[in-house]
């Protein structure tokens, strides 16, 4: 009988990251991405039209609403929610 192990995470990002800061980075920017995505699927603009208000390209538009999270980093995803006359407040909270 073969048994295997199999890991438990507390989150999907636990599991995909080598480190506690980089699960806690990659969690920071997936929620950063999710809202800015809801942004611009709410206003209804195409992504060309989304491009031009974020200040990005259309490919980048594309990677973001993709969840392409490898592609951005927080310091990016706050510099794109700026443009969109957003604020990103930060709240600590113990893990």
């Amino acid at each position: 009988m073969n048994k295997s192990k199999t890991e438990r995470h507390a989150s999907v990002w636990d599991a995909l990251a080598d480190t506690a800061e980089e699960a806690a980075n990659l969690k920071v920017r997936a929620e950063l991405m999710r809202k800015i995505a809801s942004l611009i699927q709410d206003s209804g603009w195409t992504q060309a039209a989304a491009a031009e208000h974020c200040g990005i390209s259309q490919p980048r538009i594309n990677d973001l609403l993709r969840g392409r999270i490898s592609r951005f980093s927080l310091d990016a995803l706050v510099n794109i929610a700026a443009s969109l006359g957003q604020q990103v407040r930060i709240a600590l909270e113990v893990a």
